[in-house]
């Protein structure tokens, strides 16, 4: 059964000036997301740039996560838009060799805008379920083309028990999809919304909660959303959760890239995007920190 109400952070990956993989940064990072008492998500294909890692690098990310986070905040691999099954094989087992508490199953993507049928994405789904062993929350999120059909999810969750939760992600108009996901399975499993903008329509339908990227920035106000309303007060839950998206209305710069810049503005770890992303310009950076000076969140003030 689905425990208190949480929020989960979609991390960064740390990298060097240089362009490499930054482990002392990433740590750094991951203790400010330990300290805040937020779930992690890490080598996710967005925020994580998990798509520049090699396999290599993957794989220490995930052995960072583990040492840092791990018997503290809930820790899951996310990883990236797979094509074949046998990626998706692959991340969950270096998910379990590194010994995070469970791994993200991401939806097919073939390529090419096309969508995969109803048997295709059902297949897919059984063979990454047949091939690992560790708890597993399956993706549905209308960025890949298309949502997994629910009666596909419920034909998933009873044949593969070790499906935990699922990660719904739909736009303004699919609203209904949700609801519908929330009814079938959130009595059973964690339903846990992407992005900030329908976190306090899924908690009231019932879903556990939400997954930002804004957590990289601020991670204690991310998590005071749900925090506040497990404790029932609802008045501090929308006012945390107003200040979340201020914060996520005010970026404007492909996403990570604008996290990252901020980050460096308050003298926090990160450091900047890797190629094919390219760090802010002048002029831009100059808007990120007007909106640091705007929002005035405390976890964002210029340290040292």
């Amino acid at each position: 059964m689905p425990g208190p109400k949480s929020t989960f952070a979609i991390s960064l990956t740390a990298f060097t000036p240089a362009g490499g993989l930054d482990g002392a940064g990433l740590r750094s990072h991951f203790a400010r997301l330990r300290d805040a008492g937020i779930g992690v998500y890490v080598a996710g294909s967005g925020s994580g740039e998990g798509y520049t890692l090699s396999t290599d690098e993957r794989a220490e990310v995930l052995r960072i996560a583990a040492e840092e986070l791990r018997g503290r905040v809930p820790v899951r691999g996310m990883g990236a838009e797979p094509r074949t099954a046998v990626e998706m094989i692959a991340f969950g087992r270096a998910v379990e060799e590194a010994g995070l508490d469970a791994m993200q199953v991401y939806a097919l993507d073939v390529g090419h805008r096309v969508i995969p049928t109803a048997r295709e994405i059902e297949r897919y789904f059984d063979e990454v379920l047949a091939n690992v062993t560790i708890p597993a929350v399956l993706s549905t999120h209308f960025y890949s083309g298309y949502l997994v059909p629910v009666d596909v999810l419920s034909a998933l969750v009873t044949r593969h028990p070790h499906v935990i939760g699922i990660n719904c992600t739909v736009a303004d108009s699919e609203i209904a999809y949700l609801v519908r996901v929330i009814d079938t399975f959130g009595d059973d499993l964690e339903i846990h919304v992407g992005g900030p903008g329908n976190a306090l329509v899924a908690l009231a339908l019932g879903a556990t909660g939400y997954l930002c990227s804004e957590a990289n920035l601020a991670p204690r106000l991310c998590a005071s959303v749900t925090d506040h309303y497990n404790a029932g007060e609802y008045g501090a839950s929308l006012a945390a959760h107003a200040m979340v998206m201020r914060l996520h209305a005010a970026n404007r710069y492909g996403g990570i890239r604008g996290v990252k810049a901020a980050l460096a503005l308050a003298g926090l770890p990160g450091g900047p995007p890797r190629p094919p992303r390219l760090p802010l310009d002048a002029g831009e950076l100059a808007e990120i920190r007007q909106m640091l000076d705007t929002l005035q969140i405390e976890e964002l003030q210029r340290r040292g």
